[in-house]
């Protein structure tokens, strides 16, 4: 562990104070559990960035070219033989 020290106003130390005594624990650990708790959350999306991303999508997916599902499965075989013929590295004759 490594030792810290932080400057916290009156009503935050008493919050923090309160917590601590409520789920019994030390006042270190509910640092340590709240700093986790906030990391997990600044990871996520916020609401601009998820309204973004969904009208990004919206728009993908109306480019995608209507097709049948055996001329889909037909490309997707296509694919697969490309990749099953060796790529790159293989030398070509």
């Amino acid at each position: 562990m490594v030792k810290v020290t932080f400057t916290f106003d009156e009503q935050t130390v008493e919050t923090l104070r309160r917590a601590a005594a409520r789920s019994k624990k030390p006042q270190s650990a509910v640092v340590r559990e709240a700093i986790q708790d906030y990391a997990k959350r600044a990871e996520m999306m916020n609401d601009e960035e998820r309204r973004h991303m969904l009208k990004v999508f919206d728009r993908v997916v109306g480019l995608i070219p209507p097709q049948s599902q055996s001329a889909a499965d037909a490309e997707i075989s296509e694919i697969r033989a490309v990749r099953k013929g060796g790529g790159r590295r293989t030398r070509l004759r």
